[in-house]
């Protein structure tokens, strides 16, 4: 038997067959279109989502050579925040769906801090005022959308983040439901009590007939319809892309850190119960199990392999990210040249979204390879701002950092993180994480797995890099990036 986690990201799909060692025997991936109508405004085509989905799901089940009646169970991790509004009766999206990294509900943020509302928010959700959550965006799509929030008071509409929007197609619209981890990103969801808030809904102006139920991370949340994949399979694990990246890491002891490199950065610390942030972390559910939840800290970088994207398609420096460690090993180091990567704002710990993006310290030296080599540099000095946050919040400094994503593969950039943070750094054996933990969580809820250290044994370290760049040099260029972010705000 097998397992079949989806994985459905910011730029692309993926589905990957899973055996029950967590080793991939199948899989399938495409990019998809981003939809840039205005400044700060980014969209995604809730229907191509579901079409590319589908279609990768039979793709891998052909590439593993497997039916779908020897899976076990389906797991699912998503893009967390973005926000689809849909049709009940149709099924069809009333608008675009609005991306974690849109801006356009800056103004309406500004509003309620303003009002003095952020305390109570972030009381209940343990997130901040901002528009990178669902909440704002929603009421948007209700206030724009022709008719949209007479037909939601009336119960014709439903709302959920990308995982439940994709359990609704895959069950034929039989359930509407959303895990712990994903509604704890709506800013709609008191992550102490487990239940959508009245009060915060009441604040947002949203209709408690659109929000899905909210369920464990792991359990029974329906089968797909059999047309679908050719034999109904139990959807049995779901969790945002970075509490399943958590899962897949087996960061399953309070102090554990893992950080995800895809388009954005995620770097989250289990703390075991609620920690209440001091330096504008997140505190978020990491995963709910039996009822039982577990909390995180979370740094969100909105930009990181994102810049590398830009570098490729917007600048068109490079044909393939492939080519940046090349590019980064010609050049020993970006030489003072430093971009900040603040497209759409800038994210924890600085929280600014009115923040663009700069390229600052630039010579008559400077070439191709040394603003390449800026663009991975950015990604590691980002994610130092977030362990400094973390070690001042939780009063102690982690000592080991487990990354996953895509862009870990480029072994100078995980040298270089271990440099700047100066720390020890462990990539696993499997670094698409995010998937691997959707199907450990699927495992759990078909029980494949016992518990979480059965989890946990799965877990291997291919290889650790280790600081080895003087630490007054560190300090220095972690001083030149300060400067370089403090220019852009």
């Amino acid at each position: 038997m097998y397992i079949l986690a989806i994985d459905q990201g910011t730029t692309s799909s993926r589905a990957i067959v899973f055996d029950r060692d967590g080793t991939a025997v199948g899989q399938a991936q495409k990019e998809f279109k981003q939809h840039f109508p205005q400044d700060g405004w980014v969209e995604h085509d809730a229907q191509e989502i579901w079409n590319d989905v589908l279609a990768l799901c039979r793709q891998a089940l052909r590439n593993a050579a497997v039916e779908a009646a020897q899976l076990a169970a389906i797991g699912i991790t998503n893009q967390r925040e973005t926000t689809v509004l849909w049709d009940r009766a149709t099924g069809e999206p009333m608008a675009p769906a609005i991306v974690w990294q849109d801006r356009r509900t800056a103004a309406l943020c500004q509003q309620l801090k303003d009002q003095g509302h952020e305390d109570t928010v972030r009381e209940r959700t343990g997130l901040l005022l901002d528009p990178y959550f669902s909440a704002t965006k929603l009421a948007w799509l209700l206030d724009t959308v022709e008719g949209a929030r007479a037909r939601a008071e009336a119960g014709d509409l439903a709302f959920g983040t990308i995982d439940c929007w994709l359990l609704w197609k895959l069950t034929r619209g039989k359930v509407h439901a959303i895990d712990a981890t994903n509604a704890s990103r709506t800013l709609l969801f008191n992550i102490h009590e487990q239940r959508w808030d009245d009060t915060l809904l009441s604040l947002f102006n949203i209709p408690a007939a659109l929000l899905p139920e909210v369920r464990d991370s792991a359990g029974d949340f329906g089968v797909t319809a059999p047309e679908l994949l050719g034999a109904p399979v139990m959807v049995a694990g779901i969790a945002g892309d970075q509490q399943a990246a958590l899962v897949g890491q087996a960061c399953f002891q309070p102090g554990m850190v893992k950080s995800t490199y895809g388009t954005g950065c995620f770097m989250i610390m289990n703390t075991g119960a609620a920690v209440t942030s001091e330096n504008r972390l997140l505190t978020t559910v990491g995963y709910r199990l039996g009822g039982e939840t577990t909390y995180a800290l979370e740094g969100s970088i909105f930009v990181a392999g994102a810049a590398i994207q830009w570098l490729r398609d917007g600048l068109n420096l490079i044909s393939h990210a492939s080519e940046t460690e090349a590019l980064a090993r010609r050049a020993g180091s970006s030489r003072g040249v430093y971009l900040v990567p603040a497209f759409t704002g800038l994210g924890a710990p600085w929280w600014d979204p009115h923040a663009r993006g700069a390229l600052l310290g630039l010579t008559r030296d400077t070439g191709i390879a040394e603003v390449v080599t800026a663009g991975l540099e950015a990604v590691c000095y980002q994610s130092r701002d977030l362990l400094e946050a973390m070690a001042a919040d939780c009063r102690r400094r982690p000592t080991t950092l487990r990354v996953d994503g895509g862009m870990v593969v480029n072994n100078w950039l995980s040298q270089t993180l271990a440099d700047v943070l100066g720390i020890q750094v462990d990539r696993p054996d499997v670094t698409e994480t995010t998937a691997l933990g959707a199907a450990y969580l699927a495992g759990l809820g078909c029980g494949w797995y016992s518990d979480l250290a059965h989890v946990g044994d799965h877990w291997r370290c291919e290889r650790s890099f280790l600081p080895s760049l003087e630490e007054k040099e560190r300090e220095r260029r972690y001083q030149g990036w300060q400067a370089a972010v403090r220019r852009v705000m």
